[in-house]
Formats: C-alpha cells, sequence, structure tokens
C-alpha cells in the first residue's frame, strides 16, 4: 500500500483501445483487473483510440489518442492532407504532455509491434514513437507487455517500431517468435521475458464436454485482405478468404450442423453479412459479442471452432473447446502449437474448403483428448502470467514491491 504521506502510483494504459477491437479491449481488461487487485491504491487513465467506450466500459477517464479524428482515413483532399500533417505536430505535444503526467505507462498486449496487418508507418507506429520517447524524455516508465511483434519489411515502419522497443523501460513478448523478430531487428532482447498473451489471464467461462448428436460449429470470420506486404494482391486474398470459408460453412449446413458465425472486429461485419447471404439457412446465426468473456462464452457452447482472427483463437483455446485455425499469421501457428493443436492449422490466404473439411473432421474425431489438452495447457498458461504479474510489480512499482517483501518478511518471521 502506498505510504500516507505519499502521492498515489499514476499509470496510463495507451493503445488502439475501445476502438472496436475486442481482442486490444480484451488485453486491456487484463491489466485493469491486474492493477485493481495488486495496486488498487494506482490513479489509472487512458489515452487511447475510443476514449468514449473506454471510459464509459472500464470507468476509467480517457483522452483521445490522437488530436484529427480522420487519422486512420485516407487523405486525398489537400485540407484533410494538411490537417492531417498537422496532427502529427500536434500529437507529440499531446502525447509528451499526458506521459508526463504519469509514473507509469503500460501498453497491454496488442501487436504493436507488428505489421501483420495493412499499417502506415505514420500513424500507429509514429505515435508509439511518441508515447516511448516522452517516456525517456521525462523519466516516465514504459512498458510494452505480453506484446506481439513481427519481421517489418516496411523501413520507416521497421526504424519507429525498432526506437520505440529501445525506448521502453520494460518489455515482454507473446511470444518467443516476437521476441526473435524484436532481436533481428537490432533490439537487444538479453533481459527480455516471454509470457503468453494477457487474455489468457481473464475468467474463462464453464465449458462442458459435448454429448449427444453433433453440436454448433462457431465460425469466426475476418475482414481478412492480407498482410503490410500484401497490398497489390488485397482484393484477390480477400475473395478467396470469403470464397472458401462460405463454402466450407455451406458445407457444414449440408451435414445438418448448426454454424455461429463471430468476429472480433467491427470491420468484420460485411463479411458476417455476405456469408449470411450466400448461404441463406436457418442453420446459420451470427453472433453480437461485445467482450472477449461474449466470445468465449459463445466457444464455450459450442462442439467445435474455426476462427481467424488472432484473438478469436485465443478465446476458444481459453474456453477449452477443439480449435481450427485459419492463420494469416506466423503467431496463430506458433500460438496453437504452444496448446498442442499445431496439426490444425489452415492458411488463410488459401482458403481450401475440401482440405478445410478434412483438417474440421479430424479435428472433431479427437474432440476429448483435446479437450484434457487444452485443460492442461490453461492452467500453465495461468501461472506463467502469475508471473508476469509479479515481474511487472518488480519493474514498475518498486515501492510497492519492496513494501511487499518487507511485509512478507515479517510475517515470515513472526
Amino acid at each position: 500500500m502506498t505510504d500516507a504521506h505519499e502521492s498515489p502510483v499514476r499509470v496510463g494504459v495507451f493503445g488502439l483501445l475501445g476502438s472496436g477491437n475486442l481482442g486490444n479491449d480484451g488485453s486491456l481488461e487484463a491489466v485493469l483487473g491486474y492493477l485493481r487487485t495488486e495496486h488498487p491504491e494506482a490513479v489509472v487513465d487512458a489515452l487511447c483510440g475510443g476514449p468514449e467506450v473506454v471510459a464509459t466500459r472500464y470507468r476509467i477517464p480517457a483522452t483521445r489518442l490522437h488530436w484529427y479524428r480522420g487519422e486512420y482515413r485516407t487523405a486525398s483532399r489537400a485540407g484533410a492532407i494538411a490537417a492531417k500533417g498537422l496532427g502529427k505536430l500536434v500529437d507529440a505535444v499531446r502525447t509528451a504532455a499526458w506521459v508526463r503526467r504519469h509514473d507509469v505507462v503500460i501498453v497491454p498486449g496488442m501487436g504493436v509491434l507488428e505489421a501483420t496487418l495493412p499499417l502506415r508507418p505514420w500513424g500507429f507506429p509514429y505515435a508509439l514513437f511518441l508515447l516511448c520517447a516522452s517516456g525517456r524524455l521525462f523519466g516516465t516508465r514504459v512498458a510494452l507487455v505480453s506484446v506481439g511483434a513481427a519481421a517489418i519489411g516496411n523501413r520507416p515502419t521497421r526504424a519507429l517500431v525498432r526506437w520505440s522497443a529501445r525506448l521502453a523501460t520494460y518489455r515482454s513478448y507473446r511470444d518467443a517468435l516476437s521476441r526473435d523478430a524484436m532481436r533481428a531487428m537490432g533490439v537487444d532482447t538479453a533481459r527480455d521475458e516471454v509470457y503468453p498473451d494477457l487474455a489468457f489471464a481473464l475468467p474463462a467461462p464453464r465449458s462442458s464436454a459435448p454429448s449427444g448428436p453433433p453440436g454448433p460449429v462457431c465460425v469466426g470470420v475476418m475482414d481478412f485482405h492480407g498482410g503490410d506486404d500484401d497490398r497489390a494482391r488485397a482484393e484477390e486474398i480477400h475473395r478467396r478468404y470469403l470464397d472458401g470459408t462460405t463454402r466450407f460453412v455451406r458445407a457444414l449446413v449440408e451435414k445438418g450442423r448448426p454454424v455461429r458465425l463471430l468476429t472480433g472486429d467491427e470491420v468484420d461485419a460485411p463479411v458476417v453479412a455476405a456469408i449470411l447471404d450466400a448461404v441463406d439457412s436457418p442453420l446459420v446465426t451470427a453472433a453480437e459479442a461485445a467482450s472477449l468473456a461474449g466470445l468465449m462464452k459463445e466457444m464455450a457452447a459450442a462442439d467445435t471452432v474455426v476462427a481467424t482472427r488472432y484473438h478469436n483463437l485465443i478465446c476458444a483455446l481459453k474456453a477449452g473447446t477443439p480449435t481450427l485455425a485459419l492463420s494469416y499469421a506466423a503467431k496463430s501457428d506458433t500460438l496453437m502449437a504452444r496448446m498442442g493443436l499445431g496439426a490444425y492449422c489452415h492458411p488463410a490466404r488459401e482458403v481450401d474448403a475440401d482440405r478445410l473439411l478434412a483438417q474440421f473432421r479430424a479435428l472433431e474425431q479427437r474432440s476429448a483428448e483435446l479437450r484434457r489438452t487444452l485443460a492442461e495447457r490453461n492452467a500453465v498458461a495461468a501461472r506463467r502470467l502469475e508471473h508476469q504479474f509479479t515481474a511487472l510489480t518488480a519493474a514498475l512499482f518498486p515501492a510497492a514491491d519492496h513494501a511487499r517483501a518487507h511485509t512478507h518478511a515479517r510475517q515470515e518471521a513472526s
């Protein structure tokens, strides 16, 4: 606890939070849970993409990440281009002023050091660089906690990401692949640890093994157009993904299987609408989950999950439901392997409905065995995240960690 004569620790959380991406918000929820349990005296606020949502849902003050509201829209008119350019200068001042008011800033999870989806360097990578540089300038401890990273081809983006990582006080990654990527980009990772994704710290709903006839299948879809290096083929990749996924859903329905369509971001809604329109069956329904907890509840009630978005996969695995990944990046393959389902990955860029159905059948044949495996791997992930939060306290809250150690020593002595 904080001494009565000391001011409370001021903690900021930073990122594209409250912007419609359930995975990002789930990471925030996990960090807020840690802070409220371990550091209830901390005063917390956010600099984020969707401040209204964050303030309402998580009951913390929140400030808009970018001064210019059209930051993530393509600027074509001269006025919009000028406003976006001015916004970069204004954001440098705004970010510095916000960081200066804090003792600690936490970037909770998210793939903030990767470009596996289309990304412009002067968007979020620039915002993250401003954060980390301001932290170093004002002595505010900045922590990148269980973040994702990947090799980046675009040189300006790579430079911004590399310097952001170097300037941070604390770094941990959600898989070894991410740490290796940062090392390859020139960051000293000798003291950086690997922990599970923060979403594994969220409570999971009760899951029971299916009984009776084959039950529902959850299919998590995505507005997928490839990665940052696939811009020239984006529409072709999207069409192939949508066509293959639609054929797969139709084949399930023809076998009498109920299908529940799930998303992980607001931008995925058109994909759901396209599949509903193409298949046109009462067996196909769409869920409107507003959180990772809502997604987990849907997935816990299913026999099997087939999912694309990374945090859809995490929800399914955390719920203990046998899962097949439509994988768009190495992070998905790595996650599936770590949870014992490495054999059940299918490339999102080349969805082949017939081969996907064969993998699906093989997955369902091993359902009972895989549920036991997932229960074991989830227990390991929970223990690792306990270690992560202990390490985070030691790195970011040294006074609280010292007081806790002193109290523990007195209890041991008595």
